[in-house]
């Protein structure tokens, strides 16, 4: 919204301090890797059989490399769709025999780095969330 411009300041990173950074958030805070469960949704009723479970990772600069999924207690690969670029999100599914009742399902990434997702949950204040996404579903 440039339009709405009305002053521009220049600067250095030690003499100015940004809107959020005097409200208690971080001065630098870097994207950190990250991965999510699109399908199926938390609580949601699925058939037993071979379910797909899908989402997206996204690790800017560093690109995406793996991305495991837990089901219940077991780690998974995840088949990785094309990389655009180290900057895009990336897609991830995994298609898997679940059988009936309950199930966790969970999430990580790793970067291209090397680095795994921070399993770490933290809320997104002062430098960005961390921790696995985790759904809960329910297999008939």
């Amino acid at each position: 919204a440039t339009k709405w411009l009305s002053e521009i300041e220049l600067t250095t990173w030690d003499s100015f301090d940004a809107y959020w950074v005097p409200r208690g958030w971080a001065k630098k805070a870097p994207i950190k890797t990250q991965s999510r469960l699109d399908t199926p949704r938390s609580g949601a009723r699925i058939e037993s059989g071979q379910a797909t479970v899908a989402g997206v990772a996204w690790a800017p600069t560093r690109g995406i490399s793996r991305v495991e999924v837990r089901i219940d207690d077991e780690w998974f690969d995840a088949e990785l769709a094309g990389n655009l670029s180290d900057d895009t999100w990336r897609q991830w599914k995994i298609t898997h025999e679940i059988g009936p009742g309950r199930h966790r399902l969970a999430v990580r990434a790793t970067d291209g780095s090397g680095v795994v997702q921070d399993s770490t949950r933290r809320p997104p204040a002062p430098d960005g969330a961390t921790g696995y996404h985790i759904v809960d579903i329910e297999v008939g």
